[in-house]
């Protein structure tokens, strides 16, 4: 299974780089291998240049880094996509201990496309099969009624430096410690607790061993935080159920199973309730009950329906893992050797240099374009840090390009002494930038369109 999605993701390499925030994140990365040090302060915008900011995922941008030194964009998509069939090698492999070859299977391909629209090249991807290992290791307490898993602690200290969602791992512990607690006597209750407290402070403390204490633990209340927004932020966004997808498909069939009489251990459901929860209310987060939800469901389906055998045995032979490693180096050679870009439509490479925007100062740029203006050296108005601009910010950012306020968009230019814009086409402001006759259309393609203002502002 593993194997199959690493070729299939290779064989898609430029959808993995279809983000923006691909760009910023490897000349981040770069950033730092060049300073030797973690940035303390922005050092990329001009609209918030030497703000505090953190980088709460360090290490998956210095891995993404040195692939990109190393061989490029090629070698960008060969991190990601190792990291993605990883994830799901381990979950088909934890499946396979609770569900007949058949239903894994099912529940596999279930997550491959509730994951499909996030499997991009981001620090979330690395921190997958850290995931999967831990939530793994914690059902495992659940359906045997283990003792915690101290052995998985050291998976913390990783998560907690890729990637800015600790808090989820730290979460999951509630849901084991409560099924625990339900599963002995009122009695025996402080037994329970006396054994589940201890590895939940320790957790908490492999947790805050990042370069910057507990503060990427809230990073997650920060980005909430950002409140209306988020919905400027296509990830971000509520699901939408306008159209037939594949989220919907799966959500209905979920409903026809629990009509079928499927019933499920109280904390189970409401594991399962909450990463819906979390699903619905934004897009992103779909990726979170495709890599747990079928852990937490894997036992009580495999009880109700009939699991994996009782004298289950290895599969794989030596052979096997030979022809496995051998048709990953194979495609890895064959990935590394293959020409792939980000996408054209993050791209404005074309608009940059046709205007000369790197000479020109101060730019407007199109949300989407922050991470290819970092890439490029040339500062930014805005860019993927949504925890870094705020959401007052992102807001009046959004509603001036919408000229849902347009005496705001104007106050904008002057207020930030711009001297360029660079846009997407069809943003309503190009338009009114046409029509300003202090303005002048200096560059148009289909990616990007560059006004200038026809005399220097004063500075």
């Amino acid at each position: 299974m593993g194997l199959s999605v690493y070729a299939a993701l290779l064989f898609a390499g430029p959808r993995l780089l279809g983000d923006p925030d691909t760009y910023s994140h490897v000349e981040l990365g770069r950033w730092i291998m060049a300073h030797g040090a973690l940035p303390t302060s922005d050092p990329f915008s001009f609209s918030k240049h030497g703000a505090p900011w953190i980088t709460f995922e360090w290490l998956s941008e210095v891995i993404y880094a040195a692939a990109y030194l190393i061989s490029g964009w090629p070698g960008v998509v060969v991190v990601a996509a190792a990291a993605i069939a990883l994830a799901f090698g381990l979950l088909t492999f934890f499946l396979l201990r609770e569900l007949s070859p058949v239903q894994t299977l099912l529940m596999v391909i279930a997550a491959v496309i509730l994951l499909a629209p996030h499997m991009l090249a981001r620090p979330h991807v690395l921190v997958l099969p850290v995931m999967v290992i831990w939530a793994a290791a914690l059902v495992r307490c659940m359906d045997r009624g283990g003792p915690p898993p101290y052995w998985a602690l050291p998976l913390l200290v990783l998560w907690a430096n890729l990637h800015g969602s600790g808090v989820l791992a730290l979460g999951l512990i509630g849901p084991a410690g409560l099924e625990a607690l339900l599963r002995e006597k009122r009695s025996e209750w402080p037994r329970v607790l006396l054994r589940w407290l201890p590895f939940t402070a320790l957790a908490v403390v492999a947790s805050c061993l990042t370069p910057h204490g507990p503060e990427p633990l809230l990073m997650p209340l920060t980005t909430l935080g950002l409140g209306p927004a988020l919905a400027w932020i296509a990830e971000w966004r509520p699901q939408d159920f306008g159209h037939i997808g594949g989220f919907e498909l799966l959500l209905l069939a979920g409903i026809f199973a629990l009509s079928r009489g499927v019933t499920l251990p109280v904390v189970r459901v409401l594991v399962v309730l909450g990463l819906l929860h979390f699903a619905l209310a934004q897009m992103r987060n779909a990726d979170l009950l495709a890599m747990l939800a079928p852990l937490y469901l894997a036992a009580p389906l495999g009880r109700r329906f009939g699991g994996a055998a009782a004298d289950d045995t290895a599969v794989a032979s030596r052979g096997l893992t030979l022809a496995g490693l051998g048709v990953l180096i194979a495609a890895s050679g064959v990935a590394l050797a293959h020409d792939v870009r980000p996408a054209p439509t993050i791209t404005p490479q074309a608009a940059i240099a046709g205007a000369d925007l790197a000479k020109t100062g101060r730019v407007l740029n199109d949300y989407s374009f922050g991470g290819y203006l970092i890439f490029a050296g040339i500062p930014t108005f805005i860019d993927g840090r949504a925890e870094l601009y705020g959401g007052p910010f992102i807001d009046r950012y959004n509603r001036a390009l919408a000229l849902i306020d347009l005496g705001d968009f104007l106050s904008l230019l002057e207020e930030y002494r711009i001297g360029a814009t660079l846009l997407a086409p069809n943003t309503p402001a190009v338009a009114m930038l046409d029509r300003l006759p202090e303005w002048q259309r200096v560059y148009s393609d289909d990616v990007a369109v560059v006004h200038k203002r026809r005399e220097t502002p004063q500075r």
